[in-house]
Formats: C-alpha cells, sequence, structure tokens
C-alpha cells in the first residue's frame, strides 16, 4: 500500500487524541474540523472503524492478539506511519493506554503548548516522507513550561535484551507519563531527579503514555481491569449524546427467550423472544443501523428431516429441534401439493407465505453488538430446568400477524474470526437468576467447559436420549462462501442423524471461516477452533 506518510497534529487532553491534518503550505495551525481519534474507554469496534475511514491519514494499521486466547490477551493496535500504538484489553475490548512512539510523525500539543517544536523546515519534510527517530520533549520543556512540578517517579534498571548502560526513568502526572533514558551509571536513590533528569546523563522522552489513573505506577496495576469512566462510543462524549442510545454494558440470559438488558447509565430492560415489538426496539435501543432481509433455501432439506423427528419425538428435546428457524426464515419450502383438490388452495397459501417472509428481517445493531431477527410469533423455549423462572412455566405464544422480535444474536467480534469488527464486542451471562450451577458461564468461558456444564444442567429434560446426544454433535460452516453474515451458513457436516463432525483436537476445514455450531435448548453457540464462543443465538 502506498500512502503519503504525513504528519500531523495531534491534541491530547488526559486520555484523548484529537488529530488535525498539518497544511504543507502554511505555517499556520489548520483551521480544521476535529476528528475525534481515541479516548480512553473507547471499544476496539469503534477506534478501529474510524481510523479505517481514513487510510489516508492512517495508511497502515497492525493487529496484534492471542490467536490461543483472544478475548483474554490484549488486542493491540499498531499505525507506524503515525507513530503511536493503543492497547485494548481482552474480554471487555476498551481501550486502555494510548502510546505515543514516534515523535518525528506526530506533532503533538498539550494545552496549545508543542511538546516538541519542529521548524518549519522541517515539516515541509515531514509532510512528505516522515523523520524518524526524532527526539521528543526535554525534561526541562516537560517539568518546567508543560506539565509543571510532580512526584519522584520510577526508575527501571536496563533490560537483559536491552542497553545494559541505559536504564529508563518514568516521569509521571495524572493520566501522563513520559519515559526518559537515563545513563544507569548516573543512578543514585538518594539523588534528586530533578536535577538527575536536568543533567547530561539523561536523553529527551522516548515515549509518552495517557492512560486512566492518577500516576502510571498506580495505573499498571489495574491498566485492563479497571472500569472505564467513559463509554464505548465516541459519539456519547461528544456533543449531541442526548440524541444517542445508551450502551449496552452485559447482556443477562435467563431462560425461555428472555433476555435482560443492562446499560451504562439508563434503567435496564428486558426482550422477550414472541412480545418484544420492533417499536418496543427503535425506543430502547434506536434505529438498527442496517435492515437485512433474508431469503436462502439452502436448509430446507434439514428443516424437512427435522420437522418429521420433531413429530416423532412430540417434545421440545434440543436445540436441533427447532433450528430450522434459525437458519431459514423462508417457511414456504414447507408448503407442497399433494392433491389436485387442494391445489389452488396451496397456491393462496404459498403467495400468503412468501408475503410474510418479505417482512421478516434482521435489525442490525452493529454498536451494540447484537443482531435481532424479526418474525411472526412462535412458541417460546423452554426456561432453564434449575432456574427460577421454571417454576413459571413459559405460555405458548398466541398466533398474530404483528412482527415481533423471535430470535437475538450477541456477536463476540473475535480478533482473527471471519466478521471481526463488523459489530462491537457484546458481552453476556447465562441466567444470573438461576441456583450456583449457573456461576462463571460467561462469554470469556471456553465453550468446552460451558458446553459441558450446560449437559449437565439438561441433563434427564430432553425428550429422548436421541435429542441429548445431538448437544454433542456440530455443524461446521464456512462463513468464507456467503456474502452476509445473516445468509452465509453453508452445512458441510450433518447434525442429527450420527455422521461424524469434527471434534475439538480434530482436522477441520481450512479458513479463517470455519465455525462449528453447537444446540442447546433456545441457544446455538458459534465456536471458532481455539474454543472461542464467536455468536450466541437465543431463540
Amino acid at each position: 500500500m502506498t500512502a503519503c506518510r504525513g504528519i500531523h497534529l495531534y491534541r491530547f487532553i488526559l486520555g484523548e487524541v484529537w488529530v488535525l491534518p498539518v497544511s504543507r503550505s502554511s505555517s499556520n495551525r489548520p483551521h480544521q474540523l476535529e476528528l475525534t481519534v481515541a479516548a480512553l474507554g473507547a471499544s476496539l469496534h469503534d477506534v478501529l472503524t474510524r481510523l479505517k475511514a481514513h487510510p489516508h491519514l492512517y495508511p497502515t494499521i497492525d493487529v496484534t492478539y492471542s490467536p490461543t486466547q483472544p478475548i483474554v490477551a490484549p488486542v493491540i493496535l499498531n499505525l507506524p506511519a503515525n507513530g503511536f500504538r493503543l492497547r485494548f484489553d481482552g474480554p471487555d475490548q476498551r481501550l486502555r493506554l494510548i502510546e505515543i512512539l514516534d515523535f518525528g510523525r506526530t506533532q503533538l500539543s498539550y494545552k496549545n503548548i508543542d511538546l516538541v517544536k519542529l521548524p518549519e523546515e522541517k515539516i515541509s519534510t515531514l509532510a512528505s516522507a516522515g523523520y524518524a527517530n526524532q527526539q521528543g520533549p526535554a525534561f526541562r520543556h516537560v517539568y518546567n513550561r508543560l506539565m509543571g512540578p510532580t512526584f519522584p517517579g520510577e526508575y527501571i534498571s536496563p533490560q537483559d535484551n536491552a542497553d545494559p548502560h541505559t536504564g529508563f526513568y518514568v516521569l509521571s502526572y495524572p493520566g501522563i507519563a513520559f519515559t526518559f533514558p537515563l545513563q544507569h551509571t548516573a543512578w543514585s536513590p538518594t539523588a534528586d531527579f530533578v536535577s538527575l533528569l536536568s543533567s547530561n546523563a539523561a536523553a529527551p522522552a522516548k515515549s509518552l503514555a495517557i492512560f486512566n489513573g492518577g500516576s502510571w505506577h498506580e495505573a499498571q496495576q489495574t491498566l485492563f481491569t479497571k472500569t472505564c469512566p467513559n463509554p464505548r462510543s465516541l459519539a456519547l462524549s461528544t456533543k449531541g449524546k442526548e440524541h444517542q442510545p445508551d450502551e449496552i454494558e452485559l447482556v443477562y440470559v435467563c431462560g425461555g427467550g428472555i433476555m435482560e438488558m443492562i446499560r451504562r447509565s439508563s434503567s435496564p430492560f428486558r426482550i422477550v423472544l414472541g412480545q418484544t415489538t420492533p417499536q418496543d426496539l427503535v425506543a430502547e435501543l434506536g434505529p438498527p443501523d442496517a435492515i437485512y432481509r433474508k431469503n436462502d433455501h439452502r436448509l430446507s432439506i434439514h428443516k424437512t428431516r427435522r420437522r418429521e423427528k420433531r413429530a416423532s419425538h412430540g417434545s421440545y428435546g434440543a436445540s436441533p429441534a427447532r433450528s430450522e428457524d434459525l437458519f431459514d426464515t423462508d417457511h414456504s419450502s414447507a408448503h407442497t401439493t399433494t392433491d389436485d383438490s387442494d391445489a389452488e388452495e396451496d397456491v393462496d397459501q404459498r403467495e400468503d407465505d412468501q408475503g410474510k417472509s418479505s417482512a421478516k428481517c434482521f435489525y442490525n445493531y452493529f454498536h451494540h453488538g447484537l443482531d435481532i431477527f424479526i418474525s411472526y410469533p412462535s412458541n417460546p423455549s423452554p426456561p432453564f430446568p434449575q432456574s427460577v423462572s421454571s417454576a413459571h412455566p413459559t405460555t405458548p405464544t398466541k398466533a398474530t400477524d404483528h412482527l415481533v422480535a423471535t430470535k437475538v444474536l450477541l456477536h463476540g467480534n473475535v480478533p482473527g474470526s471471519y466478521p471481526f469488527n463488523r459489530y462491537r464486542r457484546s458481552r453476556w451471562v447465562i441466567d444470573p437468576e438461576a441456583s450456583e450451577a449457573f456461576e462463571g458461564l460467561d462469554s470469556e468461558t471456553p465453550f468446552s467447559s460451558l458446553s459441558e456444564e450446560l449437559r449437565n444442567i439438561w441433563k434427564g429434560n430432553y425428550a429422548s436420549a436421541q435429542a441429548e446426544k445431538a448437544t454433542q454433535n456440530a455443524i461446521v460452516l464456512d462463513r468464507d462462501w456467503g456474502d452476509s453474515p445473516g445468509s452465509s451458513y453453508e452445512v458441510l457436516e450433518g447434525w442429527e442423524d450420527g455422521e461424524q463432525v469434527p471434534k475439538k483436537g480434530s482436522a477441520a476445514p481450512e479458513g479463517s471461516g470455519t465455525t462449528q455450531i453447537y444446540g442447546f435448548p433456545g441457544m446455538l453457540f458459534e465456536v471458532l477452533k481455539n474454543d472461542t464462543v464467536s455468536c450466541l443465538t437465543i431463540y
């Protein structure tokens, strides 16, 4: 990729970085609209989407994550052409640390005071090629003009794999820390740090860190676990935020098609499948970011076979017994004409079904991390056997022509997965009001552990042994073949008939989009090869 690596002007305010392109033809500060790049607490999805929207400003974005623990280990965005790095925690994917690593690619200012004063001829050169190894601000500039006095910092001795003669002194202020190289022989615990950093033994700052905390020593203890004071969406931090819907912090999966949405500042609200209307969703979540209408008939063969099995079992069984609704939302393929006397009636029925199918759609909420399928009511899924709600069984939904929410897809935004960064990460917990058997079942739990617990919870509550065995099998999907997250399901193996399917640790089809679907009553889990849940579907 070829792009101009021009210098940019950044203004940071204790956790926020603002970017302005510097004009080559003018030495004055540009009077352009400020674009917020990142703020501490912002979601990985929000920041990465904004960066990718301006490739002329951010030509290179390197994403670093752990392939084996993608939602546990931190996720790092490195922007070498811009000289800074962003670190996010793994479970919540919130921005925790902003690091300025190359002062030659960023013209930084704080309260209208430049950190490094670059000559105008350098700015002209930097705008086209950048200036590597530009020294950062000197200690006297930081201490006397920029930030002011502060408490003594922390000295870090030379590391084994670094220059044995040079250590680093971290000077901290609330929310900001500067790292100054210091000759190791000059360091003394009893020395005055002001005199020490003002001497020739200290070099200008090598890097700058922006974080949430009183000092770097204090902040690094809980850097990736401390509660973020800022919202995930930068839109909620700017003007007009009163017109933005409140963000969802956590989803409680309560069983029986009931979910409780915990919001950042507003009171919680519930989505009840088969009852919550599209109007309710718009009022609580705001209008959807997109609407997708699904007409995929490729799984109709599984629908017919499972419908026959469900009729023979006479009970709800495992989730595969109702999985036809989860994949194929057009029910017209279920109707056939077998009697000439009923042909005209069947044609009318198909036309009516096709009209109803065209009204069905997905509400895509990318910034909330979820999709909601809008359809006609169906019977709710059974509640969890050991939950409080099981004492009050859900009643069958009355047939109606009114559209309601019938399924909810909670996306994990797992780095390395096929749909990465299409949605913000959505975190969930299974039935918090239930017994201790549900403790620890959440979006960060490895599926192998989660599946074992769910099988124990549902043991003895299936319609048959065959239905219970079906939860141990999986449908293998390849997202690489599809044209949409909601329409790209490809069946590579059987589910319920005992065919061999890839198990954990066995060979599976290659490709970043290959996943496995496992079912439990009311829930479908889309699982990656690293045992991480990529998406949870509630129906």
